[in-house]
């Protein structure tokens, strides 16, 4: 498990331990986190499920490939160093501490 705070974009603050195998994307839907629609259910194709990563674990992720940076290009206000889709970020021990904060909307 890794405890990963979501922040909404109000400043709320929702703390939940996730399960290792479950990306991010899935760890915000199955707590009722607001703010991460996952329209597309972890498909890479719809960009509702875009955050900025706390500036201390950008580096510490795996790299964008090059699906998620095209879709991206579609997400409200990204950030090129900050923005990620959180179906695209794998939940293992490593992340335990992992903070995402939602943007205002998403497309």
């Amino acid at each position: 498990m890794a405890r990963i705070t979501y922040v909404e974009h109000s400043g709320r603050e929702h703390v939940v331990e996730v399960r290792e195998g479950l990306t991010v994307m899935e760890g915000a839907r199955d707590n009722g986190i607001p703010g991460i629609e996952a329209d597309c259910g972890g498909a890479c194709a719809c960009s509702t499920c875009h955050v900025y990563v706390d500036p201390a674990w950008v580096g510490k992720l795996p790299p964008k490939d090059a699906m998620e940076e095209d879709m991206l290009d579609f997400a409200y206000q990204p950030d090129p160093q900050r923005s990620r889709l959180t179906c695209q970020i794998k939940v293992t021990a490593a992340l335990d501490g992992l903070r995402v904060v939602m943007p205002e909307r998403q497309i």
